[in-house]
């Protein structure tokens, strides 16, 4: 009899992308290049390509909840993670779900908070803010803001690369999960820096820029790549490490589609051992 692998299962809940580069798309392909099986949740049609979002229609709170449940039922994973969620009934359906921990055992739940895209878009609606601030990050193992997000959590300005640690201990303080401050569009920086902080263990993350690629999806696929570790039995500060050489080579690695650059997940070996430059 052939033995047959038994992969680890990760769940992303979070919107499609039309364009292929971010969002759900960019989740499965992250998860696949890791060895990790892909379960989704769609939370929100876009319409959008590497530039701008046109248009975004959320999911029935009814039909997102459906899924969740259906991924539980028979494909229960090691890890979730959620993306950009947009409405405030959907995040009530994630909270709800993920709030009754006495009907499931806990998994570990990495919240990339999307509120505002690369570019400048508004990705999570005013009403939802509250409920996400309030109800989703204390049931987070982790939150993953960029520096547009992690100013609006902290209430504070981000100006240098301290700034980003100050801000992720007035997180931590303030919501109870670890957070992963990415500090990648710092202005008059030679590497692109993010802090780590679990109330225990710092880490200091740090990658020389790539030049003359500009990319889309970066925010959903580092997420995605935690969620990945944390699913083949990463610890928290391990899963982070990996996520950041992870981005990294796939970022090296970007190839261009039409007038734009894509990450290329499939350039990175599952399995792998990385190690980012950290300090504790």
């Amino acid at each position: 009899m052939i033995a047959r692998k038994n992969l680890p299962i990760a769940l992303t809940i979070a919107s499609s992308d039309s364009g292929g580069g971010a969002g759900v798309q960019a989740d499965l392909k992250t998860f696949a290049a890791l060895g990790v099986h892909g379960a989704s949740a769609i939370a929100c049609l876009t319409a959008q390509n590497p530039k701008r979002v046109f248009a975004v229609e959320p999911c029935p709170p009814k039909i997102l909840r459906q899924q969740i449940e259906a991924v539980f039922a028979e494909l229960p994973p090691q890890s979730v993670k959620t993306g950009m969620l947009f409405s405030a009934a959907n995040l009530r359906v994630v909270v709800e779900f993920f709030g009754a921990q006495t009907a499931r055992p806990r998994v570990p739940l990495v919240v990339d908070p999307v509120m505002v895209s690369t570019s400048g878009a508004t990705l999570l609606a005013p009403a939802a803010r509250k409920i996400l601030m309030e109800k989703l990050l204390p049931l987070a193992a982790l939150v993953t803001p960029n520096l547009d997000e992690a100013e609006i959590l902290a209430e504070q300005k981000i100006r240098e690369p301290e700034d980003l640690r100050s801000a992720a201990r007035k997180i931590f303080s303030r919501f109870g999960c670890a957070v992963l401050v990415k500090g990648g569009h710092l202005n008059d920086t030679r590497e692109a820096v993010d802090i780590f902080w679990d109330g225990h263990t710092e880490l200091l993350l740090s990658a020389p820029f790539v030049k003359g690629v500009s990319t889309h999806g970066t925010g959903c696929t580092y997420s995605a790549a935690i969620c990945a570790g944390l699913a083949l039995g990463c610890d928290l500060p391990q899963a982070v490490e990996l996520g950041k050489n992870f981005i990294t080579a796939a970022i090296a690695g970007s190839y261009k589609i039409g007038a734009h650059f894509a990450l290329n997940q499939s350039s990175v070996t599952p399995g792998r051992h990385w190690r980012a430059g950290s300090g504790r």
